[in-house]
C-alpha cells in the first residue's frame, strides 16, 4: 500500500468481497455520515425553510462534486497533463475528487458566516474557530465511524480536505473593549486554518513526507505584524497559508465555481438580485474583459439570465459553469517540492480568471452583503452566542447523554469550550433554533 491510502488507525477493515478502492471508501464513508446528512438543514444563501427549491450546503455540495469531476475530465484530455508524466501519474481518481467535493462544507456551522463569527468569538483563547478546522475534527475525530479516529480517511483525502495547512493563533494580550452583548463581525471574522489541539492529526497526515516539503508546504504568509509593546490591534494572528494539494485545488476550484455561479442562479430566483443591478454592475465590465468569448456571449448570457423563460436561464448558467471548468489549466506553484502532491495545483487561464474573480465579486456584494442576508447572519449570530453560554454555564446538564459522557471530568476551560464548540457546530439550523426555543422560549432576537 502507499503512502497516500494509508489510515491514520494503521488498519483498512475492508469487509470481504468488498472491491472498491481506497478512495471509494472513503466517499462512501463521506456519504452516509450523520455530518454529511445534516448539510440538507444549514443555510447556504437563505436559511433552510424559506424555499424548498434552493440550495442548501448539501445540494451545494453534490454541484461542487460534478463540477470538481468535469474539471478532472478536462484536465485528463489537456496537453500539458498528457505530455506529463509525473502529472499524469498524480491526477486523483474521480472517487477521491468526489470526496473531497461532499466533504468540503461538512465542518459549517448552522447559520452559515453568522454562526462561525458566534463561534469564533467565544473560542478566543481556547484555539478559535473556523469551518475547515471543524470539518478535519469531524473526519478525524468526531464522526462515529470509529471509536478514535473518526471516518478514518486515507491520507491523501485528508490532506485535500486541508485547505489551509497552518493554525489559528490567538493574540492574548488583544484587549476586547466590546460594549455591547453583540459581536462585531469584521472584528471576528474567521482566520483560515486549523486548531493547535489537532497538531497529531496534522503530524500523521504530513509523516512520511520530507523534512524540507514540510516545512515549505506550512508556510505562512503574515497579513499584519504588531512589533514591540503596542497593544495588539487583532485577537487572532492574521497570517495565511500559501499552499494545498493538487486534489485541494481542484476541490476548491469547483468550490469557486458553484459558488460564484449557482448561488448566482439562486439569487436570480429569489429575486434578491435584479436585471437592472446585473446590467449596471456585470455587462459592462464582462463586454470589456480580453476574453473572446466573453465579449462575444456577454449580452446574450445577460438577457439569458433574466429571461421569463426557466430553460434559457439554465442555459446560460450551464454555458458559463463549461467556459470555466474547460478553462481550468495546471502549474507548478513550487519547484522546490520533491512531492508532486505538492508541486502542483490548477487555476483558470489568464483570459478566465477575471471572470470568476467577477461573478464572485457581484455574488460578494450583492448578494452575501444584501440586508436579508446580513439580518438573516446577525440573527443566527447571537442565537448560537447565546446558545454558548447557556451550555458553557452547565455542558453536562445540558448535552444529551451520549455527547456529555465524551466530557472528562477533569476538563480545562480551554477543553471544555472546544467541547461545546464541537457540540454546537455540528447542529444544523434547525437543532439550533430548537435547542434555542426549549432554553429561552423563542428565536426571536
Amino acid at each position: 500500500m502507499n503512502i497516500y491510502q494509508q489510515r491514520r488507525s494503521g488498519t483498512n477493515n475492508v469487509r470481504p468481497n468488498d472491491h472498491r478502492d481506497p478512495y471509494q471508501r472513503d466517499r462512501a464513508r463521506i456519504l452516509h455520515s450523520s455530518a454529511f446528512r445534516r448539510l440538507q438543514a444549514k443555510t447556504q444563501i437563505l436559511g433552510v425553510g424559506h424555499d424548498d427549491f434552493y440550495r442548501t450546503r448539501l445540494t451545494h455540495s453534490l454541484e461542487v462534486a460534478q463540477i470538481g469531476t468535469g474539471i478532472l475530465a478536462h484536465l485528463k484530455q489537456h496537453p500539458e497533463v498528457l505530455q506529463s508524466p509525473k502529472l499524469n501519474q498524480i491526477l486523483p481518481s474521480d472517487a477521491l475528487i468526489e470526496s473531497l467535493c461532499l466533504g468540503h462544507d461538512i465542518g459549517h456551522p448552522p447559520f452559515g458566516h453568522g454562526g462561525e463569527v458566534a463561534l469564533n468569538y467565544k473560542m478566543w483563547k481556547a484555539g478559535g474557530f473556523e469551518a475547515n478546522g471543524h470539518a478535519l475534527r469531524i473526519i478525524a475525530k468526531l464522526e462515529p465511524y470509529t471509536k478514535d479516529f473518526g471516518m478514518d480517511l486515507t491520507r491523501r483525502t485528508t490532506l485535500g480536505l486541508i485547505k489551509y495547512p497552518q493554525f489559528i493563533r490567538s493574540n492574548l494580550n488583544f484587549e476586547d473593549t466590546q460594549s455591547t452583548p453583540f459581536i462585531e463581525q469584521s472584528k471576528w471574522k474567521p482566520v483560515k486554518g486549523l486548531f493547535g489541539i489537532d497538531k497529531p492529526i496534522i503530524n500523521w497526515a504530513l509523516d512520511g513526507f520530507s523534512t524540507s516539503d514540510i516545512e515549505l508546504f506550512t508556510t505562512q504568509d503574515i497579513e499584519t505584524q504588531d512589533t514591540g509593546s503596542k497593544v495588539l490591534t487583532t485577537p487572532y494572528q492574521q497570517t495565511s497559508s500559501v499552499y494545498k494539494t493538487l486534489d485541494a485545488s481542484i476541490m476548491e476550484m469547483a468550490d469557486d465555481i458553484a459558488y460564484a455561479v449557482h448561488d448566482l442562479e439562486d439569487a436570480i430566483a429569489l429575486n434578491i438580485v435584479t436585471k437592472d443591478m446585473w446590467f449596471h454592475d456585470v455587462l459592462p465590465a464582462f463586454k470589456a474583459l480580453d476574453n473572446p468569448w466573453a465579449r462575444k456571449h456577454s449580452e446574450q448570457l445577460s438577457n439569458m439570465l433574466f429571461s421569463d423563460e426557466l430553460f434559457e436561464r439554465k442555459n446560460a448558467i450551464g454555458a458559463l459553469v463549461n467556459h470555466l471548468i474547460t478553462n481550468t489549466e495546471t502549474f507548478q506553484v513550487n519547484e522546490q517540492f520533491a512531492e508532486p502532491l505538492f508541486a502542483f495545483n490548477i487555476r483558470l487561464t489568464a483570459t478566465s480568471a477575471p471572470i470568476l474573480k467577477l461573478l464572485k465579486g457581484f455574488v460578494f456584494n450583492r448578494v452575501i452583503q444584501s440586508f436579508e442576508i446580513q439580518q438573516a447572519e446577525f440573527k443566527g449570530q447571537q442565537i448560537l452566542a447565546n446558545l454558548f453560554d447557556a451550555v458553557y454555564s452547565e455542558p453536562i446538564r445540558l448535552t444529551p447523554k451520549h455527547i456529555s459522557q465524551h466530557l472528562k471530568p477533569d476538563s480545562d476551560e480551554t477543553a471544555i469550550k472546544r467541547f461545546v464548540c464541537d457540540y454546537l457546530a455540528n447542529m444544523s439550523d434547525n437543532q439550533a433554533l430548537r435547542s434555542y426555543n426549549q432554553l429561552f422560549g423563542t428565536s426571536d432576537l
